[in-house]
Parts: structure tokens; C-alpha cells; sequence
């Protein structure tokens, strides 16, 4: 991972949620009579402060991401200059929460997808004290539909 680390802030702190297992497990979600691969949701953050912080960012994401269930192992983050925004990804077993901030704006887009047992509306408490959005535009999707 130190070749990463020039490109911006690499994240070496696994998951505590991490575990190994020998059983093949499905990771798709059955939910109301439906079977599909992860809850896809989208989150646009409006009126939101702490966006230039690297480090902060990173604390949040992981504390949405466990506080889900989710499994984390491996974040990069990203600070595009002392006072710019941060673009940042935490890589999930159960797939993905990643961040593009424009603190000039007071604009966060956040976009978690987490499938097994997880459950990324968790998360949400998590984000919405570290970045106290005025307000909060917010998408579901079911991805992986099986008809």
C-alpha cells in the first residue's frame, strides 16, 4: 500500500467486523418477497460542513460502514488541495461507500452499497453528525433484481 500513499490518504485499519469463514455464503438479500444483490443507496448532502478534512471523512465513513455491519478492508482518500475537496472510497466486503465533497458549495455526494446482512440506512445517524447536512436528498435502488 505505500505506493498508494503519494496519491492521498490510504486507510491500513481493517474493519473489526472482519472475519474469515470456510462456509460459501450467498450475499444476496431477500426483503419483502424479493431477491436482489444490495441496497444501493444515494445521498446528497446540502447545507454540509467538515468537507476538506481527509482524516475526518475517513472516521465517518468507517463508523457509518461498521455501525452498518459492513465488512471494511481497504479506504483511500483523497484532498485535492489545502482547501478543496476530498473524493474518497471505502472498499467493503459487502461492496462500497465512497464520498465526492465541494466544500464550496457545502455539497456532499455519498454513495453506500452494501449487500448480505448489512444495512446502510444504519450508517445514516453516523453521517449526519459528521457532516450536518441542512438538508438530505436520499435514493434507494435495489441492485441485482431477480425476477
Amino acid at each position: 500500500m505505500n505506493a498508494l500513499s503519494p496519491l492521498g490518504m490510504v486507510s491500513e485499519t481493517p474493519s473489526s467486523n472482519q472475519f474469515q469463514t470456510e462456509e460459501q455464503k450467498d450475499y444476496f438479500v431477500e426483503k419483502d418477497g424479493v431477491k436482489f444483490a444490495g441496497t444501493h443507496l444515494l445521498l446528497d448532502f446540502w447545507g454540509a460542513s467538515n468537507l476538506t478534512d481527509p482524516a475526518h471523512i475517513d472516521r465517518a465513513l468507517r463508523e457509518a460502514a461498521e455501525t452498518a455491519g459492513a465488512t471494511i478492508l481497504h479506504g483511500h482518500f483523497h484532498h485535492f488541495s489545502p482547501n478543496g475537496g476530498v473524493s474518497g472510497v471505502l472498499v467493503l466486503a459487502e461492496s462500497h461507500i465512497s464520498i465526492h465533497t465541494w466544500p464550496e458549495r457545502d455539497f456532499a455526494s455519498i454513495d453506500i452499497f452494501m449487500c448480505g446482512a448489512c444495512n446502510p440506512y444504519m450508517g445514516l445517524p453516523a453521517l449526519k453528525e459528521a457532516f450536518k447536512p441542512a438538508s438530505i436528498n436520499l435514493s434507494e435502488n435495489r441492485r441485482g433484481l431477480i425476477a
